[in-house]
């Protein structure tokens, strides 16, 4: 079992968004920040960052923010973008406004595209981030998908194959499962995350995606009561639903 870190609470603070160093220390020595009910005298005080201390360190009488290792799942509504570089509305801005200032970053765990809604990770752990994304973790991510014409009825095993192409590309897809679900709607499982590749998909066997909504990766899936726009931090129980057990030890 790992050892909990610790960190000068000047830096952990400053680090979390909650000013420069100089200004949390004007914060401390003005008796705001609390851990355990104790006034806390010095900045200099190192700080053993657990995953319970939110709940134990009080600034301004509010809890602390989660400390580094945060991981959340948002609910992403359609026409919001997963990038810093587009204009127009961004996840990032879905959150509070003193966590885009955190260092390390918060980053979303790979992306949607502007027009898919559903289930987004995002951490400041970049290690998670990295187990989560590597092809070699095989994670499946579910769609929901909604399509402009009928079916033919070929495109499960087409899909199952293995053998498919995307125009453009010179290896075929990994096989995915589909479910039809209607004459125009359907569910596909994927394990990679090539760029619109669902879209691709559908559009190399002459249909157009209309509507797509991405509502499990792993066995977690996006909880009905989590509307679009909003988060949840993520319990160990959620990572064990996305990583297999022997990779969230």
């Amino acid at each position: 079992m790992s050892k909990a870190p610790t960190f000068r609470l000047d830096r952990l603070l400053a680090n979390m968004g909650y000013g420069s160093r100089r200004e949390v220390q004007q914060l401390v020595h003005a008796g705001l920040v609390t851990l355990d009910g104790e006034t806390i005298e010095d900045a200099d005080d190192r700080i053993i960052v657990t995953r319970d201390l939110s709940e134990r360190m009080l600034i301004r009488g509010k809890p602390l923010d989660p400390p580094p290792g945060l991981a959340l799942m948002l609910h992403k509504p359609l026409g919001v973008t997963c990038s810093h570089k587009e204009a127009g509305p961004i996840v990032y801005g879905l959150l509070p406004e003193r966590w885009r200032r955190r260092d390390p970053a918060i980053s979303t765990i790979g992306r949607l595209d502007k027009e898919t809604s559903g289930l987004l990770l995002m951490t400041d752990d970049g290690n998670l981030l990295h187990r989560i994304i590597s092809p070699r973790a095989n994670i499946s991510k579910r769609y929901h998908v909604t399509l402009d014409r009928p079916l033919r009825g070929d495109e499960e095993e087409i899909f199952a194959a293995g053998t498919l192409m995307l125009e453009g590309e010179d290896k075929p897809l990994l096989p995915a499962r589909m479910e039809a679900l209607s004459d125009t709607s359907a569910y596909i499982t994927i394990t990679e995350g090539r760029y619109h590749q669902v879209r691709r998909m559908f559009a190399a066997v002459g249909n157009h995606v209309t509507g797509l909504h991405r509502d499990k990766i792993g066995d977690l899936a996006l909880p009905e009561d989590l509307e679009p726009g909003q988060y949840r931090l993520l319990t160990e129980a959620d990572l064990a639903l996305i990583l297999p057990p022997a990779r969230t030890a």
